[in-house]
């Protein structure tokens, strides 16, 4: 299939580095700003443009991989092109491509990416989203071509899913810098955590996050937590937090205890 890429960040990159490696064409790549594009085109082959007015209609398929309150603007000025136009968003509507353009869909990669990271992309979750049953048909032919796992996955769903990925992940990795800060101020490696990290993630692989909670709240360890809480005196904008996630989990402890 003949490929556009709208984009030149993370999800850009590794998107268009997997359809290249798939045996996908990859025709253009678009950026506002010429080395951004002309970087990843160099990688895949591809011309690297900075306006939309020089797409070239030759392509099968526009893929939008760009920040979500880009998206509107762009697929309105693709729309004349009358090309199947998707993007990669997790939090965005297939309407915001369907208003313009009949020919549209969603193409979202579950994973989180860093142009430097490499990732397998036969395990990343692909979820596939059409205006009709024949784009959804092609655009599941298209993503199995690059990852293993293809969801049909509507609108309402994406957003649940965005939604707990930003649990599962951002906020995870917001807590691992503030653990990071905390072991610093004690001249003290984060690396010291990483197995811990590493064993917790292993767990939820094969069991579910609520039957291998641990800690201190789970076992409504007061004194232990009540320490915790001293030691945040001087970091006033932690002492809530601790306090909000630990009684979520004393909470959930309960419910799930009473669900048995």
């Amino acid at each position: 299939m003949r490929i556009t890429i709208i984009g030149s960040g993370n999800v850009a990159t590794h998107l268009a580095a997997a359809l290249k490696n798939a045996g996908h064409k990859i025709i253009q790549v678009f950026s506002p700003t010429y080395q951004n594009a002309a970087m990843l085109a160099y990688h895949v082959g591809a011309q690297p443009i900075d306006a939309l007015s020089e797409i070239d209609p030759v392509a099968d398929i526009f893929m939008i991989a760009v920040k979500d309150d880009a998206i509107e603007g762009i697929a309105k000025q693709l729309a004349a092109y009358n090309k199947l136009t998707v993007h990669t968003s997790g939090a965005t509507s297939l309407q915001t491509i369907l208003n313009y353009n009949p020919l549209s869909g969603v193409f979202y990669p579950l994973q989180t990416f860093s142009k430097t990271k490499e990732v397998d992309f036969w395990q990343v979750p692909l979820c596939i989203e059409g205006a009709d049953n024949d784009i959804t048909a092609q655009l599941e032919l298209l993503a199995q071509t690059i990852s293993n796992n293809v969801q049909r996955v509507s609108t309402s769903q994406r957003t649940i899913l965005h939604l707990a990925a930003v649990f599962a992940c951002n906020f995870p990795n917001n807590l691992y810098a503030i653990a990071q800060m905390l072991l610093a101020q004690h001249q003290l490696d984060f690396g010291l955590l990483r197995p811990l990290i590493m064993e917790t993630a292993q767990k939820v692989q094969t069991s579910l996050p609520i039957d291998v909670q641990t800690g201190p709240a789970v076992r409504n360890d007061t004194k232990t937590m009540a320490a915790h809480i001293d030691l945040l005196l001087d970091l006033p904008a932690l002492r809530p937090l601790y306090e909000a996630l630990s009684q979520s989990i004393i909470k959930m402890g309960i419910e799930h205890k009473a669900d048995k």
